[in-house]
């Protein structure tokens, strides 16, 4: 199963809003840099899929284009996700 390690900020980068974790896709080792608010996203999805936050980002890693970079992939992935959410609760309240 795959999991995430938070990686040690040695204070280099304590304003930044950015936190870099890695973890591991097929046997590889990758790290991910993301704004703390799309780890939170992330971690609210894979909790409502019923999956860990790792085997969630591996699902979007395989449903990425090649090309394509993971932690964009990740924030787009999220916003989108977020959208769909969002205009399913507006259509809701709108009935």
């Amino acid at each position: 199963m795959p999991s995430i390690q938070r990686k040690k900020d040695n204070g280099a980068a304590k304003n930044s809003a950015v936190v870099k974790r890695s973890i591991e896709l097929r046997s590889r080792k990758t790290s991910i840099s993301l704004e703390e608010a799309f780890w939170r996203a992330l971690q609210d999805i894979a909790r409502e899929r019923g999956i860990s936050t790792a085997e969630l980002i591996e699902k979007i890693d395989e449903g990425r284009a090649a090309e394509s970079n993971l932690s964009s992939a990740i924030r787009v992935f999220a916003l989108e996700t977020c959208l769909k959410k969002n205009a399913a609760l507006i259509k809701k309240t709108m009935q």
